[in-house]
């Protein structure tokens, strides 16, 4: 747990954040990258530049008329009754122009689906209406898609070649196809007819594309955008964008015909409609009407009227003068019934018979039968004062009095019965006008309904007679609902692709593709490259970096070198002296790493050789006599420190090379590979050998094994004054520094400090040169042999 929190301490210094001066730093030191990145960026813009075919976009304003401007519609022909209500709303007629079945009549109409194709450049150019010739495919659907290519052979004649067909086949033949005739094909009929362009300039191979209309229609329609003018107004911005400037103004221009087109025809759609539902009703009521006109013919027929008030007051007339008629007759009946009964009776048998009774219907011969009678009667009552009753003339007069009598009887009764049979007519007819008079209120009832209907249908029938008329005139003058203010225009100048931003983007992407992988490099990257990276994370004593270098040469340390290695060596034993000079008798220098491949070989030599120029007396030894790194760079086989520790040779001057390197520089080599390397260290002989060498010698240097690999570097640490522990930058990960800072406090090796060797400075902000250098210690399986 100490361990685990001892490495949690140290990392918590480590800096997360960047330092701006750092990256600028580090961007600069790999400038090139950017250069490579920027200049291929760059003509990736311009590739994509090349490649992309320019577009325009055009524009084109129209006003939607609103119904309160007083302009005439058919809706209007029935407003005054409340049938119909049209109200235009701007937001549908925007939905109308963007509909797909109103770019398809475009389409068509402009042969929108047939394309003609140039090659310029690294893109393909539409030349629409200036194309050299003019293609119809008369075998093929609006839903097909087939292309081919088109040559120019003569005046009079073209070679059409790779044809593709609609289902994708091709046809790997060349045609001849005079011009303005039909002619058949693999893809059917088709006519190719020269225009104004043909033969004007170099005739480029055209290649003909007939895509699918509605697939082309629907490209169009999604391309449209309208808008309106100002928030509230019906005046509308149509806008498309298109490759060829001719072809867009078409579309808009057309857009807008075709609209106002099926405007008008919904209008005079609905005239007609409008037209035929008035006829069909003026025809229903006017059969309607001629029912009604029967009805109250047949109805005045029946009953036999003329005029319901005229007649009911006639009837009134005829029943008063019936009564009054009635009542005389009755009158003249009662008097000749009186008569009668003064005749038959017995007690006035020779009584005057009264005249002027007033009977109008009676025989015209009673008045003057009872007159003679009464004449008769006096003449015998006379005869009678004169003579008696029994006097012939008096029985004679008695005789034809009784006779006249008896005839005025028999009138009087034909009178009775005469005014009877009167009184009974006359009684039927009075019954007959009182019924005509009780029925006067049904049938004017009757004629009033009758006539209400028909007064109604003769309004409507007049009313609709009107609006036929209106209809009419209405269908001859239909307006457009649109008016256009300005036609399609607009800039000549494409709005794309804009070269400016692709300019601009190229180039940032050009800084910013490298800039970011290095930021990932850098975000990524946990390996010690720097002093920075071990600053505030190791308790241990830091004596210095060296510089990278990529050189073949491992002694690089030369008199009075003023490369930055040789600086970095001077500062490192600069910093040992120092040191030293807080001890006495310090003069075993050892050398290890965590890892093989630190370095400890070429840093332990320029070291010897940098203190060997300060006239100091050094002796170089390798200790690593299981590798003998340092030993191989002997060209001859030497003896060495495996000699000396087994005995074979007993004199330490036979393994002592003098003066290789340096005048002041001696070296001691490994020697043979020893079957018990461990074992062989652990000699006292070792210990004498260093001892001796103590008289002889400022500097004891000893290249030794690494520490994390063999328990060697324990072993020979008995014998160090010093243990200069390697850490090869970009090579030791951030997180093995606990491990490094448990080692030094662990006292494990003696007087342990810290070399950073391979500092690659454009990571460090400071100039230099660098090297290369490998350890193959122990890798049986290396690839590449290391040195150290």
């Amino acid at each position: 747990m100490a361990e685990k929190k001892q490495a949690t301490d140290l990392l918590k210094g480590e800096d997360s954040s960047f330092n701006i001066g750092e990256i600028l730093h580090m961007f600069l030191s790999n400038w090139y990258w950017f250069l490579v990145s920027v200049i291929l960026c760059l003509f990736f813009g311009w590739y994509t530049l090349q490649k992309a075919i320019p577009t325009y976009k055009r524009m084109a304003t129209v006003l939607i008329k609103d119904n309160s401007s007083g302009s005439m519609s058919e809706s209007a022909v029935f407003e005054d009754i409340a049938t119909v209500r049209a109200e235009r709303n701007v937001s549908n007629e925007m939905l109308v122009f963007k509909s797909n079945r109103l770019m398809q009549i475009v389409a068509r109409r402009l042969h929108l689906d047939v394309n003609y194709l140039i090659e310029e450049g690294l893109h393909m150019k539409e030349l629409y209406t200036q194309a050299p010739i003019s293609v119809r495919f008369f075998d093929v659907d609006e839903a097909e898609t087939l292309s081919l290519t088109v040559l120019p052979h003569s005046e009079k004649e073209v070679t059409i070649t790779d044809i593709i067909t609609s289902s994708g086949e091709s046809v790997n033949k060349s045609f001849y196809i005079p011009l303005n005739d039909t002619v058949s094909t693999p893809i059917g009929r088709i006519l190719i007819s020269p225009t104004l362009y043909y033969g004007k300039g170099e005739f480029s191979p055209l290649i003909v594309r007939k895509v699918n209309l509605k697939s082309i229609a629907n490209s169009f329609a999604a391309r449209l955008t309208i808008a309106q003018a100002l928030a509230g107004s019906t005046m509308l911005n149509l806008s498309i964008i298109d490759s060829s400037v001719a072809r867009a103004d078409d579309v808009l221009n057309t857009l807008i015909a075709v609209y106002n087109e099926d405007l008008i025809n919904d209008k005079n759609q609905i005239a007609i409609n409008t037209s035929n539902f008035i006829s069909e009703r003026l025809n229903i009521i006017e059969k309607e009407l001629g029912n009604v006109d029967s009805n109250i013919e047949t109805f005045k027929r029946q009953n036999r009227l003329t005029d319901v008030n005229s007649e009911a007051s006639m009837y009134l007339a005829s029943s008063s003068s019936y009564q009054q008629e009635g009542v005389g007759i009755e009158n003249q009946l009662t008097l000749a019934k009186y008569i009668k009964s003064y005749l038959t009776d017995p007690s006035k048998n020779f009584n005057l018979i009264p005249t002027n009774t007033g009977i109008s219907g009676a025989d015209v011969n009673i008045e003057s039968s009872i007159a003679t009678y009464n004449a008769m009667l006096l003449k015998r009552d006379k005869l009678i004062d004169s003579s008696s009753d029994k006097n012939p003339v008096v029985v004679n007069l008695n005789n034809s009095l009784s006779a006249l009598k008896q005839t005025i009887i028999r009138s009087i009764d034909n009178t009775i019965v005469a005014l009877n049979v009167k009184l009974k007519n006359l009684q039927a007819q009075e019954a007959r006008t009182a019924s005509r008079i009780a029925a006067v209120p049904t049938h004017q009832k009757y004629i009033l309904s009758v006539e209400r209907q028909q007064k109604i249908k003769e309004e409507l029938y007049l009313y609709l007679l009107n609006k036929r008329e209106e209809n009419a005139l209405a269908q001859s003058i239909t307006e457009s609902n649109v008016r256009t203010i300005d036609p399609a225009s607009g800039s000549n100048t494409p709005i794309a692709p804009d070269r400016m931003r692709i300019w601009m983007i190229s180039f940032l992407i050009g800084i910013g593709i490298p800039a970011v992988f290095l930021m990932l490099l850098k975000m990524t990257d946990t390996k010690v490259r720097t002093k920075k990276d071990i600053e505030n994370k190791l308790s241990i004593p830091f004596l210095g970096e060296i510089p990278k270098y990529q050189g073949k040469d491992d002694i690089i340390i030369h008199e009075n070198g003023r490369d930055s290695i040789s600086e970095a060596f001077r500062i490192i034993r600069t910093n040992m002296d120092f040191m030293r000079m807080k001890k006495d008798n310090m003069k075993v220098v050892t050398f290890t790493s965590m890892m093989p491949g630190a370095g400890k070989t070429f840093v332990s030599m320029n070291l010897a050789l940098s203190f060997a120029l300060t006239d100091k007396k050094i002796i170089l030894m390798d200790l690593d006599i299981r590798k003998g790194t340092l030993s191989a760079h002997s060209k001859r086989k030497e003896l060495g420190v495996t000699d000396y520790l087994s005995g074979k040779i007993a004199d330490l001057n036979q393994i002592i090379v003098k003066g290789k390197l340096h005048a002041n520089l001696d070296m001691i080599y490994a020697g043979a590979v020893p079957p018990n390397p461990a074992e062989l260290l652990l000699s006292e002989r070792l210990d004498q050998m260093i001892e001796e060498l103590r008289t002889r010698y400022d500097y004891i240097i000893v290249d030794n094994v690494p520490a994390g690999m063999i328990a060697d570097a324990a072993i020979v640490n008995r014998i160090a004054d010093w243990t200069l522990y390697i850490v090869r930058a970009g090579v030791l990960d951030r997180k093995q520094l606990p491990d490094v800072d448990a080692l030094y406090k662990s006292g494990q090796f003696t007087n342990m400090a810290l070399i950073l060797n391979g500092v690659d400075f454009k990571h460090a902000h400071k100039y230099g040169y660098g090297y290369g250098y490998g350890y193959g210690y122990g890798d049986t399986k290396t690839k590449h042999k290391k040195k150290s």
